[in-house]
This record gives structure tokens, C-alpha cells and sequence, in this order.
């Protein structure tokens, strides 16, 4: 196995995770919330919600490395 093919695994699984990890998320707004009529107030993420939107953050941070580093890789070889 070589780097660039390590890097492709790294993006792909990346990618699927985050794409949980945002389906995980759930706001607790109604249909209405979607057409800009939002009726909470700012509240603090507390709990299995907060540690799922660090992880996402985590995980995109890796996303957007592994195909700058892929795209940066074919360069130096």
C-alpha cells in the first residue's frame, strides 16, 4: 500500500463518517424552523450533542487535510 492509496482510504471514510455525524445531529425544531420562523433561543450543546458536533468538526478537519495532503502528494513524487 502506498501514501496516495492510504490517503484516498483516509478521505473516503472521512467522508462517510461526517455525513453520520451530521444525519446524528438533530435540532429539536419543527417544519416550520426550516422556512426561517425558528422560535428558540440560542441554548448551549450539552451532552452526547456536543461531543457529536467536536467529533464532526474533527472529522471534516481531517476531510479537508487528506485531499489538500492528496492533492499536494502527486507533486513530490
Amino acid at each position: 500500500m502506498n501514501i496516495d492509496s492510504i490517503l484516498q482510504i483516509i478521505t473516503i471514510i472521512s467522508a462517510v463518517l461526517m455525513v453520520l455525524m451530521i444525519l446524528l445531529q438533530q435540532r429539536g425544531a419543527s417544519l416550520g424552523a426550516g422556512f426561517g420562523s425558528s422560535g428558540e433561543l440560542y441554548t448551549t450543546r450539552r451532552g452526547i450533542d456536543k461531543s457529536l458536533f467536536e467529533a464532526t468538526i474533527v472529522l471534516a478537519v481531517i476531510f479537508v487535510f487528506s485531499i489538500l495532503a492528496g492533492l499536494v502528494m502527486p507533486t513530490f513524487s
